[in-house]
């Protein structure tokens, strides 16, 4: 019983390390199936980022993100952490 519980341990750390090691996604340059690993978007609100970025220009801010039709702040709140706006 010991052994299990420190294989379910080393599982569990090894997913937290996993999670922390991503690198943040760009809003300016994310493909669709980049987009679609942001917590709450799927394909169609990945698409819709790409229409708005395509129709508005790059995003100047994490928090433009919510303008998008189907992102709200929640959304973005819930994923500051790991989203960024490249301005190059």
């Amino acid at each position: 019983m010991e052994i299990f519980k420190r294989c379910i341990f080393v599982v569990f750390l090894s997913i937290c390390i996993n999670a922390y090691a991503e690198d943040p996604i760009d809003l300016n340059s994310a493909d669709k199936a980049t987009l679609m690993m942001v917590k709450g978007v799927g394909e169609s609100r990945a698409q819709a980022i790409i229409n708005y970025r395509d129709r508005y220009g790059p995003f100047g801010s994490v928090d433009e993100l919510a303008e998008v039709d189907g992102i709200g702040q929640a959304t973005v709140e819930a994923n500051r952490e790991i989203l960024i706006v490249n301005k190059k």
